[in-house]
Formats: structure tokens, C-alpha cells, sequence
């Protein structure tokens, strides 16, 4: 094999595979949708990525060429049409990750929310004690500016993704199961089939699960040894102690774990969503044997990772934070994080729905954790990979948001409305296409400072 051709190259998890092979030696290129910063990295590390369906540009060589594809590509495409009849070998992103981390120490993080940071946080810890470790992130690393790490050892950190049962494809050593909520129900079609996949993740792990405690997952879902963490329960093996944050916003706690109290941890990333991460990062790297003190330097340089509690701007009076929330469990917990990290201040939110389906299954929750905010600015629904459902829109979700203030816009029109609009402490939520808000909306903030 000597070409690696992405279908889809651009999101998250496929840049980081394109990544590895290319740092591998292989040619790599491949098709996405729409250029980002993502694709426009790729295109300057050497990778060739093109934006419009060109069946002509896949490696005409069939034999030395692997293909890798997303699910979230439509069938139809005609790359993927020429691939699939072509007797080219073609897996999907999730079975070349389990192909890629079998035989290796593999330190997973699955659940519906927090994965992305918690293991990004592990891969940090690793790194930071001298250990190290390969690490496949769902987001970008702002340690180190990348979802993709390299390690001359055998371990491996990854995101177990749970969408398209795409988890299954993974046997790991150490596994961190963070939430089961409802979510990817298109997939799914409804929660106990979420449940029933998640306990078939547990099943695979072959030395510890740590669950979050009160997940439904336990001893009898796995042969692996069974632990718990939480951020304040003292009942689960691993939480924090006396929680709290300081002037901005990090939180401070001890650490009380099997082998006893590790005393005053500060994680470096803000608001207590990071801190509950960091325990469950810190369960990893403890079960795993990493020395303690060194995991608590570890967690004490966290930065972050990119579009997660993200700040942009942050005066005593005028902030923005930019955040990957999707589902209402994350909304509610980014916000309620706010107001730690913002007291007393006035938050306005956007939020772009991501998916009909999941605008349709979770409207009311997603109207019972906007009402949080002060206002919201509520933005049409990012299709991705869906087409519409017929009397599906925002309109679902806005109707039942009780927040003082609240408006619906599209996109369009956005900044010319937030160019006359008193601001105090702004978020922008939503896993589609409002990153590419983020620039336009910090340079307008700025120019106001």
C-alpha cells in the first residue's frame, strides 16, 4: 500500500488518520465539502485536499491504495460510488482506528459528552510526565495545536466515538465511560439501543472501566475490573474534594482516589466541566500507574482544547467564549460553568441547532437548558449530513425558551445584528458551521474594548 485517499478528510477525526498516515510516509489526499482551517492545516503539511466530487482524482492504482470514508458522507457521492465498485479496499474512519491501535495499549474515552476533552487532558498528562503516548483527539489540542500526537511507545490515547456504533471497533486496555445520554437517535432509534451499545463497549475492555457513577454501566456489563469517579460524590473511587474556583475561573480541589488524597489540584482550563474531566483523566493515568504528583503538574498546564469553554476575549466588561456544545446536557453544564466563571454578568448565548433529528427529539430539553442565559439569539438549523424534515426548524426550540430576552435570526444576518447589540459576556454554541463566526465576532468585540 502506498496511497491513503480520504473521503471526507476534513472533520475531526478523519484529519487526525489523514495526519498519522501522512507522518507515516504514505501519500495521503483526499475530498472534502467545504475548505476550513482544518483542510487549509492539511493542505499545508502536504496533504492535497479538493472540494468538489471527482471521482478522476482518487488514485487510479487500486491495488496500493486504501480508502477511508466517513459515514457522514452521503452514499450517493460519486467518490465513494467509484470506490465501492472499483474493488478498492475501503474501510470506514472507525475500523482503520481499531486496525491502527490493535496490539497497542490502548487508553479510550467514550460518552455521549466530554470526550474530547477528557482525553485530549489524558494525552496531556501522558506527555507532560515523560511517559507519553500516540494520541486520536475529537478536537484540536491547544497545548499542542493538533488532534493528532506521536509517541515512539505502544500507547495509545483515543476518542471512542459513539456515533455509528463506531466505539465497537475498539478493545481498550483503560477505558473512561463519561455519560449515556440519549443522542445520535437517527442511529439509534432510541435510548436503550444507546444503552445496549455502550455496555458492548464496556465488554470490550480488557482491564479497567471507569464509569462515571450512575451510568448504567456495571460489573455485570464486563470481565474488566469495574471503578467509578464523579466530580463531588464521595461514594464513586475517584472525586473532587472541596471544589472551588478562583478569580479566573480554575478550579481548585483534592483529588481522593484508591490510593489515598492527592492534595491541591488546580486544572488549568476553566469552569467545573473541566474540573469533573480532570478527574476522570486523572482516573486513567492513576489506574495506568503514572506517578501522582506528576499527574497533578500535568493537569495544572492544561490549556484547553480549541471550541470548549474557549476564550476569546475576557475583560471585566466585555467576554466571549466560544463552545462545541451540541446536545442539552452540554448546553446546560457550559452554561451553568459560566456563571461560575462570570458572576453576576449578563450571558447571551447563539446557538445553531445541529441536525433535524436531534433538533426534533430534544427540542423541549433544548429549550429548558437555553432558558438558562440572560438572552439567546437562536440561528437556523445546521443540516449537515440530514436532509429537512418536514415542520422541523428552530421555531421548536424558541417557542419554549423562557429566558428574559430571545430572538431568531439567520445567519445571514447575525452580525449586522450583533454590530448594534449592548454586549457583556457572549457565547457561541453549536457543533456546524458557527465556528466560522468566531473571527468576525472577536475582532468586532475588540474593536469595542
Amino acid at each position: 500500500m502506498k496511497n491513503v485517499y480520504f473521503i471526507g478528510i476534513g472533520g475531526i477525526g478523519m484529519s487526525a488518520l489523514a495526519r498519522y498516515y501522512k507522518f507515516k510516509g504514505y501519500n495521503v489526499a483526499g475530498y472534502d465539502r467545504t475548505p476550513s482551517d482544518l483542510t487549509a492545516q492539511l493542505e499545508q503539511e502536504g496533504i492535497s485536499v479538493h472540494y468538489e466530487d471527482r471521482p478522476d482524482l482518487v488514485p487510479a492504482d487500486v491495488a496500493e491504495t486504501l480508502v477511508v470514508y466517513t459515514p457522514a458522507i452521503p452514499k450517493d457521492l460519486g467518490e465513494l460510488q467509484k470506490v465501492f465498485s472499483g474493488g478498492y479496499n475501503v474501510l470506514k474512519r472507525s475500523r482503520t482506528l481499531g486496525e491502527i491501535t490493535r496490539g497497542q495499549r490502548c487508553l479510550a474515552v467514550a460518552g455521549t459528552h466530554g470526550k474530547t476533552t477528557t482525553s485530549t487532558l489524558t494525552a496531556h498528562i501522558f506527555t507532560q510526565t515523560g511517559e507519553g503516548c500516540s494520541a486520536f483527539l475529537g478536537g484540536i489540542s491547544r497545548n499542542y495545536g493538533t488532534n493528532l500526537l506521536m509517541s515512539k511507545n505502544e500507547t495509545v490515547v483515543v476518542e471512542a466515538d459513539e456515533f455509528d456504533r463506531s466505539f465497537l471497533q475498539l478493545f481498550p486496555e483503560i477505558a473512561v465511560i463519561t455519560a449515556v445520554d440519549p443522542d445520535h437517535l437517527d442511529i439509534y432509534g432510541d435510548y436503550a439501543h444507546v444503552v445496549e451499545a455502550f455496555k458492548a463497549f464496556a465488554s470490550q475492555v480488557t482491564g479497567t472501566v471507569i464509569a462515571k457513577k450512575g451510568t448504567p454501566i456495571g460489573p455485570a456489563d464486563t470481565k474488566a475490573k469495574v471503578l467509578t469517579y464523579h466530580y463531588t460524590d464521595t461514594r464513586a473511587d475517584f472525586c473532587a474534594l472541596q471544589p472551588h474556583p478562583d478569580e479566573y475561573g480554575c478550579f481548585h480541589y483534592h483529588l481522593q482516589y484508591p490510593g489515598g488524597v492527592l492534595r491541591d489540584i488546580r486544572v488549568g482550563a476553566p469552569g467545573w466541566v473541566n474540573a469533573e474531566n480532570s478527574v476522570a483523566a486523572a482516573a486513567i493515568a492513576l489506574t495506568y500507574g503514572l506517578e501522582p504528583e506528576a499527574v497533578k503538574a500535568a493537569i495544572g498546564t492544561f490549556e484547553g482544547v480549541k471550541r470548549r469553554l474557549e476564550v476569546h476575549v475576557n475583560t471585566p466588561k466585555l467576554s466571549y467564549i466560544d463552545d462545541y456544545a451540541h446536545h442539552p446536557a452540554e448546553l446546560a453544564a457550559a452554561i451553568a460553568s459560566m456563571r461560575d466563571i462570570f458572576p453576576g454578568r449578563k450571558l447571551t448565548a447563539i446557538f445553531q441547532p445541529h441536525l433535524y433529528t436531534r433538533t426534533r427529539d430534544f427540542a423541549q430539553e433544548f429549550a429548558q437548558a437555553l432558558s438558562m442565559v440572560d438572552k439567546l439569539i437562536l440561528l437556523d438549523i445546521y443540516p449537515a449530513r440530514e436532509e429537512p424534515i418536514p415542520g422541523v426548524t428552530s421555531d421548536m426550540i424558541f417557542k419554549d425558551v423562557t429566558a428574559p430576552e430571545k430572538v431568531l435570526l439567520k445567519k445571514e444576518e447575525l452580525m449586522d445584528y450583533l454590530a448594534d447589540e449592548p454586549l457583556d459576556v457572549l457565547v457561541t454554541f453549536g457543533a456546524g458551521n458557527i465556528d466560522r463566526f468566531i473571527e468576525p465576532i472577536t475582532e468586532l468585540l475588540k474593536s469595542r474594548l
